[in-house]
């Protein structure tokens, strides 16, 4: 790709970390097969493509990531003022092919229950900063429907201690790219255990700075010192790894927002409550979100009065 190109595809791929990421590494793969395959990159011509996502599949990508390389594919010629080979009808028809043969369904992150929730802070060593930084970091993460890319993100001057409620300023999310104001609250817990303000408190007392990163790495302890909040701050990865580490392996860090959206459709909140506090703009992605295909605790049948 000449670098002038590269230079407009980096700045008009800029937005959401992951989905840049995303991208990039996206078209990374596609350059490298058209070069294996001796075709033309930009432009690359519906046949190109088409093989391209016939290969996809047959490696055993999902449906939704083969979707996402064709939208890196055809925002690369959208900056470059190409035309796209994406909107052509026949790689229309080789992705409902795919979806057809290898299905559109996408793994998602399983909502866990909020005695699932109390049962891993009840198995946390508070007596350790480390144990208080994971109370802190569940339950803001599940009380605040989180995206772990937020929860790295926040320092600790993001956070404002009010007489009814914890508010959150976010800077940026993947719903707000250009730094509008926006504001998430957690509220105080009748248990203290479990209370998302008082946990965020007691993991601040430990922190005993005004600023920098609110969620960071542990220095290694030793046998008469445990760790030690760190400078650096938690990165995505971690945050899955500590949710797994405390809630089980089936669970991801999505699954704390997932998690929040499926107990609050099930506890009757509204659509516009929910959006209040996940900053979804539409009802859809609640449905998309809450888990509420159990069979076993979800379904109309057990109300038929037989």
């Amino acid at each position: 790709m000449p670098a002038s190109v590269g230079r407009y595809v980096e700045a008009g791929l800029q937005g959401a970390a992951n989905t840049k990421r995303g991208y990039a590494a996206d078209l990374r793969s596609f350059e490298d097969y058209c070069q294996h395959h001796q075709l033309s990159y930009l432009p690359a011509d519906v046949s190109t493509v088409a093989g391209y996502v016939s290969q996809l599949a047959d490696r055993g990508k999902k449906y939704a990531t083969i979707r996402r390389h064709v939208a890196a594919i055809a925002k690369l010629h959208q900056l470059a003022g190409q035309p796209s080979p994406t909107s052509h009808e026949a790689l229309g028809v080789v992705l409902d092919g795919v979806a057809r043969v290898h299905g559109k369904r996408q793994r998602q992150a399983p909502a866990f229950t909020v005695a699932e929730l109390k049962q891993a802070i009840r198995a946390l060593d508070l007596s350790t900063p480390t144990g208080l930084r994971d109370r802190a970091l569940l339950l803001l993460g599940f009380a605040g429907a989180f995206r772990r890319s937020e929860l790295v993100a926040l320092n600790v001057e993001d956070v404002e201690l009010t007489r009814l409620a914890l508010v959150i300023h976010l800077r940026r999310s993947k719903t707000n790219q250009y730094g509008e104001e926006e504001d998430k609250a957690v509220f105080y817990a009748p248990s203290a255990d479990y209370c998302p303000v008082r946990a965020v408190q007691d993991w601040l007392a430990v922190l005993a700075r005004p600023a920098g990163p609110l969620f960071t790495r542990m220095s290694r302890g030793t046998s008469r010192r445990p760790a030690q909040p760190g400078t650096a701050r938690l990165s995505d990865q971690s945050v899955n790894d500590l949710v797994q580490r405390h809630l089980g392996s089936s669970y991801t860090a999505h699954s704390l927002r997932a998690s929040f959206v499926t107990v609050a459709v099930e506890a009757g909140q509204s659509n516009k409550a929910i959006k209040n506090q996940t900053k979804q703009k539409t009802d859809a992605m609640i449905e998309r979100y809450a888990r509420l295909d159990d069979v076993k605790r979800f379904n109309a049948a057990q109300y038929l009065g037989l």
